[in-house]
């Protein structure tokens, strides 16, 4: 089965980290998001995926040179101008030549949904699309999607007012569709698959919905993607955090050969070459590769990407360091902050819930 995987975005909620790379590319748990998006995927009948691409494309060609990504075979689709994501579905499943029924999946949620029964419900419908739906505590932010009771969706609500919505299940962005829903949608202009084109099809009563509350998460926020980590690291999908990753005595993971001399504690992963010195404390963090946590520094709930460092008795508590980051001897990062590559935070300073650099 063919999927389309919608990774065009320029992820500006997680700025300076997606400046110069795509969110999709940022890793989870050492594995870049994109791969576990595919894997997933793989693991439900997908063997071909077209990457539709718009921002930053040149990055997903450098890491997938021979067009393989997690079991999956790629094809490239760049979009000339944003075309929003009725307008990307099309672009790329024509340019993939796909003439069968398809999947349609966000490349920055993550989630265990059983693609191969959505599938298995889209063909007993003989509906034309399908969407997968997620129950929420707050659908405000979402498209909510009431249906009847052969999952018929009735209407199609993009994100109501608080405590107006019809139903608290929403569009979780992962689709089933038939080729002739491309039709449906105009080539040479933007167009929203949410706002035009289920509509549309609600109004001719070819649009399902099918309900799961497997794990779903979309990763576009600082809080977001570290909530990602730890969902991995305590068990809350299954499997290891990362292929490779072995449990120690002590509860936490590693991945390789790192060198941890310091207290590292709760669920955290500490990946190869990283360096943990005697007297630093980490606790439910990832250190990524490569990355140094001097003596007397302290690293909760955070993110350590590839090469980063925290010099001695500094601090960083749920925050993002990106790849090559330096926290300063002694400075203080507080939660929500955010640094982006090669970002340096000076000796004694103080950055609390900012972006280091400031996005323009």
């Amino acid at each position: 089965m063919q999927a389309v995987v919608l990774v065009g975005g320029e992820g500006t909620r997680l700025r300076p980290l997606t400046l110069a790379t795509p969110k999709q590319m940022l890793p989870v748990a050492e594995q870049p998001m994109i791969e576990r998006v595919l894997g997933q995927l793989a693991r439900h009948g997908v063997d071909e995926a077209v990457l539709s691409l718009g921002y930053l494309p040149d990055a997903f060609l450098r890491a997938y040179p021979d067009g393989v990504a997690a079991g999956v075979r790629l094809s490239y689709a760049v979009e000339p101008e944003p075309l929003d994501t009725a307008g990307a579905v099309r672009f790329a499943a024509v340019h993939a030549g796909i003439g069968d029924t398809f999947v349609v999946v966000n490349g920055d949620v993550l989630t265990d949904l059983d693609v191969g029964a959505l599938v298995a419900f889209h063909r007993a419908r003989r509906a034309e699309g399908t969407i997968a739906l997620h129950p929420v505590a707050d659908p405000s932010a979402f498209g909510v999607v009431p249906t009847d009771d052969e999952g018929r969706v009735t209407a199609f609500v993009e994100k109501p007012p608080p405590g107006e919505a019809p139903t608290n299940l929403i569009n979780a962005g992962t689709y089933v569709l038939e080729p002739s829903v491309l039709a449906r949608i105009a080539p040479d202009r933007r167009v929203s698959i949410e706002r035009e084109t289920f509509p549309a099809m609600v109004v001719d009563g070819r649009l399902f919905a099918r309900a799961d509350d497997a794990y779903w998460l979309d990763t576009g926020t600082p809080a977001a993607y570290l909530q990602a980590q730890w969902d991995l690291l305590e068990g809350r999908r299954p499997g290891p955090p990362v292929p490779g990753a072995r449990r120690v005595v002590d509860g936490y993971w590693v991945l390789g050969h790192p060198e941890v001399a310091g207290k590292v504690a709760g669920a955290s992963l500490v990946a190869d070459g990283a360096r943990v010195a005697a007297g630093a404390t980490v606790d439910r963090s990832v250190i990524g590769a490569g990355c140094v946590v001097e003596d007397g520094a302290t690293v909760v709930e955070s993110a350590l990407l590839a090469g980063s460092r925290v010099c001695a008795g500094a601090s960083v508590v749920g925050s993002v360091l990106g790849a090559g980051a330096v926290v300063g001897a002694g400075a203080d990062v507080r939660p929500l902050s955010v640094l982006g590559f090669g970002a340096e935070v000076a000796p004694h300073d103080v950055v609390d819930g900012r972006r280091v650099p400031e996005p323009e």
